[in-house]
């Protein structure tokens, strides 16, 4: 095990949740659940509401309700959130294993429910994503998150938990850089200004180490696949995610939404599997754009009998009639944006613009 650094010691001294908080939620579907299964038969969102903005000197806490975590990744994700003038708190079982799960469901659940109720913390923050994030989804206190009104950012596997967030507490959450991620100056800065400023309106263009990598590589070049107009609430994450939770009370609302997708290390063929499931579940069809993302180490091995990734996603979208643009600046990837999942957006596919409507936090 490596050493901890000063500032995680002293953490972990001062840090007195009781771990009992939240526990009971993990062995029945709270009747938050249970209300939301109700509500998906009608296929609607409950009113959203905004998370209160950063202030430089806020207390994050730093969690990991997916995969396993190691004092490396630690390190990394506490350094990460001091340069940007935040202060961290570790969960209580943040080095818990189970498997490949950073802990035991209830643990997991442990974690997030005290941390929600937690007076100072302002914001919970995945260390990384990695899988597990669905097995807590029915047991979430879908009442507390919307009460407590506080950040919750990620990507990858935690799409899971932002799309239920979203769905069920109505509360906008944040597909954005993990804590481990890289924080460049193009991430760095859309930070800011989504979960800092309460800015009202916020433009994210493409990054331009993207646009440079998308000279010497398809999978990061951005072009138009359908034209017209892409305009909706914002929802979905990574592909993966997004269609194992199809059919579910937890799959993010479609309708009328601008559906954002990315995806890492699937072949052609799987991504092809994935977007079937979408498209004839409906959801390719009735959204109100269709916005990817970098879809990295995604093409076929050389030799391999396969269309190209790039065929594969022109013959998903030329089914639908729906606007449709590739490789913007979110993924897998080091100069990503943040997307506020449920707020309203509109993409310029000729600028290769997004654009947020509204702020995604609030200062009150």
């Amino acid at each position: 095990m490596t050493a901890e650094s000063p500032s995680i010691n002293r953490q972990r001294r001062r840090f007195g949740i009781g771990l009992g908080v939240g526990l009971g939620a993990a062995t029945a579907v709270s009747s938050a659940a249970r209300a939301a299964t109700a509500r998906v038969a009608a296929n609607t969102l409950p009113s959203l509401v905004k998370p209160r903005a950063l202030r430089t000197g806020d207390l994050v806490a730093l969690v990991a309700p997916g995969g396993v975590v190691d004092d490396a990744l630690i390190e990394k994700g506490v350094r990460n959130l001091e340069s940007i003038g935040l202060r961290v708190l570790l969960a209580p079982h943040l080095r818990a294993r189970h498997g490949n799960f950073a802990g035991t469901v209830r643990e997991r659940l442990a974690d997030l429910h005290a941390l929600l109720e937690h007076r100072e913390v302002t914001a919970l923050w995945a260390l990384r994503g990695g899988s597990g994030c669905a097995s807590l989804l029915p047991h979430l206190r879908y009442d507390l998150i919307r009460r407590q009104r506080k950040i919750i950012i990620g990507y990858s596997d935690i799409t899971a938990l932002t799309a239920a967030v979203v769905r069920h507490a109505g509360l906008v959450c944040f597909h954005g850089p993990v804590a481990s991620s890289t924080f460049s100056e193009f991430s760095v800065a859309h930070l800011r200004a989504l979960l800092f400023d309460a800015a009202p309106q916020h433009v994210m263009s493409l990054a331009p180490e993207n646009v440079a990598q998308g000279e010497r590589n398809a999978e990061f070049r951005a072009r138009v696949l359908r034209g017209g107009t892409l305009h909706g609430r914002l929802a979905g994450g990574n592909l993966s995610v997004v269609a194992a939770l199809a059919g579910t009370p937890y799959a993010p609302v479609l309708n009328g939404a601008l559906l954002f997708l990315e995806e890492i290390g699937e072949a052609p063929y799987r991504i092809d599997r994935m977007l079937t499931q979408l498209r004839q579940g409906g959801a390719l069809e009735h959204a109100g754009g269709i916005m990817l993302g970098v879809f990295r180490n995604c093409s076929p091995r050389d030799g391999e009998a396969s269309l190209s990734l790039a065929e594969t996603i022109d013959e998903h979208v030329g089914m639908v009639d729906a606007a449709a643009v590739y490789g913007y600046s979110f993924g897998h990837i080091a100069h990503q944006y943040t997307l506020p999942v449920g707020a309203l957006a509109t993409v310029n596919p000729q600028a290769a613009t997004v654009t947020v409507l509204e702020a995604a936090t609030s200062r009150d």
